[in-house]
């Protein structure tokens, strides 16, 4: 009597009689693509990271306040620290309107290309630093918590891509308390609350 041997294989994979004739039989697309749509493949492949759904915003504190408390990593923690020390008093379009300039010096390849790279730039060298907090010498208290807990909520909308463009790709603001020599420059493209902001014009700056 000859016992039969019986080789198991995991579905979907291929065995070592099927390998090597594979090549012959199936020819060589053949194969991967069946290696390529193996159920064990698919189990244990890493699943895709689901982007942030955008939600449709309404520039008012009652609907800020109907948000849900922000959570994130370092990107949000810098973003609302800007927002806190630059804008918190503004209105909430405003607020939104500054970390849309944040985020369109990520996005422009003449910044860092993180949102902490962005608002620290310069921090430590004199008249260097990009946002005033950052190097006027005064320590960086969150003294108001009611106000931090909703700049952060702007902060994950923004960072979640929601809400309307408001400033035309602007890249530099100012209060209308001061006057920069660069705003003589650039191009100004909105005006919302006590900030003005502007976008490089290249070709006017370089003449």
């Amino acid at each position: 009597m000859i016992a039969a041997v019986v080789t198991l294989c995991a579905p979907g994979s291929v065995s070592a009689s099927e390998k090597a004739g594979s090549g012959d039989l199936l020819g060589p697309d053949v194969a991967a693509e069946r290696t390529k749509n193996s159920p064990w493949r698919m189990l244990f492949s890493p699943r895709p990271k689901a982007k942030p759904k955008a939600v449709s915003v309404s520039y008012t504190k009652g609907w800020l306040d109907a948000q849900p408390k922000a959570t994130g990593g370092d990107d949000l923690r810098c973003l609302s620290e800007a927002l806190y020390f630059e804008a918190r008093g503004e209105s909430v379009r405003g607020q939104f309107a500054v970390a849309e300039v944040i985020m369109n010096r990520v996005k422009s390849g003449r910044f860092p290309d993180t949102v902490c790279g962005v608002i620290n730039q310069g921090t430590g060298r004199k008249y260097q630093c990009q946002f005033t907090y950052t190097c006027d010498g005064i320590a960086e208290v969150i003294r108001e918590p009611k106000a931090y807990e909703r700049v952060s909520k702007v902060a994950r909308a923004v960072l979640d891509g929601s809400g309307a463009p408001l400033t035309s790709g602007a890249t530099h603001y100012h209060t209308t308390a001061v006057r920069p020599s660069w705003s003589r420059v650039y191009r100004h493209t909105a005006s919302i609350g006590v900030h003005r902001f502007y976008r490089h014009n290249y070709r006017t700056a370089s003449n």
